[in-house]
């Protein structure tokens, strides 16, 4: 492992763009004083924003083209991304649909496919619906006759989406565009007349669709609606809203045997809802007799569950009776059953294990389940008895992730999707119709010049700074001597109960195999690995778990010798990019690099943004007392200090620190990463005279994109070319041929 070389291009002179202070806005958070001096940065549509945003871009595109394996890096992502990629298919009325991108197509395209053995064809090709590739398809619904499809398409990576229908055999676009629609499914009705969806009401300004700029103002009475195929979006029927509860977000869905609507009714990102549900067979003349406009009422949904105290998620029904997936006194989850005609006696169908978490179960072939414990971060598939819960089967499968299983009560297969650091891809499709269940390879995702046998994968556990074990991923070259010389690659989430399971990744090989670099993933508490409790060990008042979990990841790292502190760089999104920025607050002296991508910034204000508000289950609110003094402590806008006026060590300074947004990031807007950007500069380098932070704090904004999902593949390349070109510049790796 060589250092910079000689011959790599210097740094351009770090001119740090000015940002306007307005000393003037200050917030009385509860006695305390908080200047905010770039609010105006929350004008994301201003002028004067653009041009700093453009100054911005101007600067990390200086440090950038100083970055010598950026091209190097771009060759070798898109080398490996020049394959076949599959998901799982699945199943209506004999028809198969699946995902497919044959290498290096922007987006996945739907194929169709009647039988197994039939010949596929494309059936909608989002790469056709923009001529830059920034229209993404965001969401699709198959009739249950397998006649219609309705999908969702979202532009610029916004989380709005515009749902449009095509009919399938002939692949004709009906005229159905349905607009403002935000957090919803498709949910078809048997009879394949129409769907239920979920929309906010048109703004005041509606000019017929969110295409254009961003819409940062908050997302409230979300409302449900039924959609009849071939008509115009205004005469669909309003089946619910709730004015008395602005918040509440609801997600419909049909049960398999077309009798309910199911309604799920959420206030915020924590797993806990309410549950209602509406018998369509009982409805006087059928949703067509609503049709009528003007002349309904609500559909009549009975309030199962009308509390907000654990999580119920609908896995089958006969009849009357419920099998229902919850945390009711089940940190780890259990199944349950109830009969809507006798609401008040729950049975347990299958009880919380003692240590696995049941993250999913699917009723399959009559009177099956399939179901799928997550156990030390590594999955486990069983096949049980959908009646009494007892386990049937076992089915064998590798250490990595479930990521997709497909199949219902009516077919006597099902296909199942696995990947893991070191398997690109696996659709099993498991045939259910004899005795035993039957895995066989359905389809196997090959990588050109990837050889697993040159890598390995392990799961180590590391104490935390109050003795916690915390597992953690490490993937490298085999046989690597453990002399602290090694690069190395840190990403952690850890919230919302989201688990970070292994996981393929072309850009991950590329480090590995071409700048030797030791990648680790740490499942810190927040996550949902070891089900709630290990959640709420990382929210609210315990947020700082988190960042001791992460931190310590570092330390275990040095510790063991994979790397040390000069050449460890931490990454993290979204949440992660809340973790890394605060880590690199606490402690700037670990890590030798930083890349920072969608981060929640600002913990004093995110709730006034979009879906922002649905955050607090996890962080708490500023305008709760207790909870503003939570959050003061580690919002990373608020917490910038100087290194080298703390008493520490040596000159100590912040790492090269790369902080990545989009100009549509509408879950997490782009004002949290420039606010946080401005103070970074301004604390550590603008204000100071000769100032000891020589590292570079740049940012990389991305136009035409959002929070993450429906990105080109091109766009995911370039993104990850640069980043970490910027992390092996900024720790003097060299390239590997």
């Amino acid at each position: 492992m060589g250092s910079l070389a000689a011959a790599d291009e210097p740094l351009p002179p770090l001119r740090y763009p000015p940002a306007r202070r307005d000393g003037d806005i200050v917030d009385d958070y509860h006695g305390v004083l908080v200047p905010d001096p770039y609010r105006w940065m929350e004008e994301l549509e201003s002028e004067e924003v653009k041009e700093y945003v453009g100054a911005q871009a101007a600067l990390a595109n200086a440090v950038l083209a100083t970055c010598d394996h950026r091209g190097r890096l771009r060759g070798q992502l898109t080398a490996l991304l020049d394959h076949p990629r599959y998901r799982a298919p699945f199943k209506r009325a004999g028809t198969y649909f699946y995902f497919h991108n044959p290498g290096l197509l922007p987006h996945s395209a739907l194929y169709v496919q009647h039988g197994l053995g039939g010949e596929p064809s494309v059936l909608l090709d989002p790469g056709e619906l923009s001529d830059d590739a920034t229209v993404s398809l965001s969401m699709i619904g198959v009739s249950d006759d397998g006649e219609h499809l309705a999908y969702g398409t979202s532009a610029s990576g916004s989380d709005w989406v515009t749902i449009s229908v095509m009919r399938v055999r002939d692949r004709r676009r009906l005229p159905d565009a349905l607009s403002w629609v935000k957090f919803s499914r498709i949910a078809w009705t048997s009879d394949g007349m129409g769907f239920f969806y979920s929309r906010f009401p048109a703004p005041k300004d509606d000019d017929g669709a969110p295409e254009s700029g961003i819409r940062t103002d908050v997302n409230l009475n979300h409302e449900v609606y039924y959609h009849f195929l071939g008509t115009d979006q205004s005469d669909d029927v309003m089946c619910w809203k709730d004015p008395e509860h602005p918040k509440y977000i609801y997600t419909p869905e049909v049960t398999e045997d077309g009798m309910y609507v199911l309604l799920s009714v959420s206030e915020s990102s924590e797993p806990v809802n309410k549950l209602y549900y509406c018998d369509l067979s009982a409805l006087s003349h059928g949703l067509s007799g609503m049709k009528a406009k003007g002349t309904h009422e609500m559909l009549p949904f009975v309030k199962l569950v009308d509390e907000f105290e654990a999580f119920y998620g609908v896995v089958a029904n006969d009849g009357t009776r419920f099998t229902i997936q919850t945390n009711k006194d089940a940190p780890r989850y259990k199944l349950s059953r109830v009969d809507v005609n006798d609401p008040q006696s729950w049975t347990d169908v299958l009880p919380e294990d003692d240590k696995a978490v049941l993250e999913y179960a699917c009723a399959v072939h009559g009177d099956k389940l399939l179901v799928n414990y997550l156990s030390d971060v590594k999955y486990v598939l069983q096949m049980r008895s959908l009646a009494t819960g007892e386990l049937l089967h076992g089915i064998p499968i590798d250490i990595g992730s479930v990521n997709g299983i497909t199949g219902r009560r009516g077919d006597s297969e099902v296909f199942v999707e696995f990947s893991s650091f070191l398997t690109p891809g696996i659709v099993y499709r498991c045939d259910l119709s004899s005795g035993a269940p039957e895995m066989s390879i359905y389809r196997e995702i090959t990588v050109p010049g990837f050889d697993r046998t040159d890598f390995e994968a392990k799961q180590v556990f590391y104490p935390s700074k109050d003795g916690t074990k915390i597992p953690m991923f490490v993937v490298s070259r085999k046989k690597i001597v453990l002399d602290g010389s090694h690069p190395a690659l840190l990403f952690g989430y850890g919230g919302f109960g989201m688990s970070m399971t292994p996981q393929f990744s072309a850009a991950r090989v590329v480090l590995m195999r071409n700048l030797g670099f030791v990648t680790c993933v740490a499942n810190i508490r927040g996550g949902g690995e070891y089900g709630e409790d290990w959640h709420k060990a990382g929210s609210l008042a315990n947020k700082q778990n988190c960042f001791d979990d992460f931190i310590a990841a570092g330390e275990f790292l040095v510790s063991a010798g994979y790397t040390s502190p000069s050449r460890l760089c931490i990454e993290g999104g979204s949440n992660g990019g809340l973790l890394v920025a605060a880590c690199i607050n606490q402690r700037p002296g670990l890590f030798g690099c930083a890349l920072a991508h969608v981060g929640v910034m600002d913990m004093l204000r995110f709730h006034k943004f979009t879906i922002g508000r649905a955050w607090a289950c996890d962080f708490g609110c500023s305008e709760k007392e207790e909870e503003f003094h939570w959050l003061i402590k580690y919002s990373p806008l608020h917490n910038v200090r100087r290194p080298w006026e703390k008493g520490a060590a040596g000159d100590q300074q912040y790492p090269p620190t790369m902080l990545l947004t989009a100009d549509h990031d509408d879950r997490v807007v782009p004002s949290h990463t420039l606010k946080f950007l401005a103070t970074m500069q301004h604390v550590l380098c603008r204000s100071v005279e000769q100032s000891p932070q020589s590292n570079p704090i740049v940012a990389r904004i991305d136009r035409k994109s959002g929070h993450g999902c429906g990105r080109s593949t091109q766009k995911i390349i370039d993104e990850a070319a640069d980043r970490y070109a910027f992390a092996a510049k900024m720790m003097g790796v060299s390239w590997i041929d």
